[in-house]
């Protein structure tokens, strides 16, 4: 082996090494994280007491569809391999804030769409719902009428209506959006607000570098850019249950790896220099 093919070689294998470190040290798009609490309980971990957050969860309701089929949120989340939710409050008589919030869902369900691999137009991880805050009003066929109008893909988008006392209970009291929108009406909980909820039922929300939540507003390009991206992120998050066996080790198997590399260049240096009418790979005949 000649000198240039050694270096080429000892280069090939250091600028991926030190490409890792730099990637690394870059800043990274952060997880949204979880908005609502029910407890703080307290455990022991590594010998000392720390804070373990309960979340709140959304739970289990059955609602009906476009389609007029009876759907139920366990149907999609509420389990490891579930489903991330983005949800949003319509009516379909509203003439304000609806039909740009259905563009605007529809815009977020085709921009999700087109991330998926090629040959698959649905995007299976996540389901998206529009539920009717005036569900005496919203009928099967109202509903119906509203997808026909914006042309709604219902594979993984649902107008739900139904009980109108569940349908409340999920805006106020569970999705809290009297908190999140404090100008909205409690007695017709109508805001542009669109919610994601994680496979769990837990509701997320990116922050801001105060640690203040970044609602996603529908009417508001960047908040929905934000929730487009917060949605592939959250997609990719893994169980912190699971850890792989290399968790938290590449790091110091990059380091290995340099050391190693940077080992074996002196070693050959060395010999070089021991008997120079030696080159790298060929023995002194």
């Amino acid at each position: 082996m000649s000198k240039k093919a050694f270096y080429g070689i000892l280069i090939a294998l250091i600028v991926p090494v030190t490409l890792f470190f730099i990637v690394d040290s870059l800043p990274k798009a952060a997880i949204p994280q979880p908005l609502f609490y029910d407890t703080v309980l307290t455990k022991v971990k590594k010998g000392k007491q720390v804070p373990d957050t309960v979340w709140q969860r959304i739970p289990d309701f059955t609602l009906t569809n476009q389609l007029g089929k009876k759907v139920s949120f366990s149907n999609v989340s509420l389990s490891d391999s579930g489903k991330i939710t983005v949800v949003n409050f319509f009516f379909t008589h509203c003439t304000t804030i609806c039909p740009g919030m259905t563009l605007q869902m529809k815009r977020l369900q085709q921009t999700v769409q087109r991330g998926v691999k090629v040959g698959d137009n649905t995007a299976d991880y996540v389901q998206f719902m529009s539920m009717s805050i005036d569900p005496e009003e919203d009928s099967v066929a109202a509903l119906k009428k509203w997808a026909n109008r914006f042309q709604i893909d219902p594979v993984n988008w649902w107008l739900l209506t139904g009980d109108k006392k569940t349908i409340y209970d999920l805006s106020l009291k569970y999705m809290n959006l009297t908190v999140q929108d404090p100008k909205m009406d409690t007695t017709f909980p109508h805001t542009d607000i669109f919610v994601l909820i994680d496979k769990h039922g837990v509701i997320r929300a990116r922050r801001d570098k105060m640690g203040n939540p970044l609602l996603y507003h529908s009417l508001d390009d960047k908040a929905m850019s934000n929730l487009a991206e917060d949605i592939v992120l959250l997609s990719l998050e893994k169980d912190p249950n699971e850890k792989s066996f290399l968790a938290g080790k590449l790091k110091l198997i990059a380091i290995v790896f340099l050391v190693a590399i940077l080992l074996v260049g002196a070693l050959v240096f060395i010999i070089q220099k021991k008997d120079p009418h030696v080159s790298p790979g060929l023995e002194k005949k």
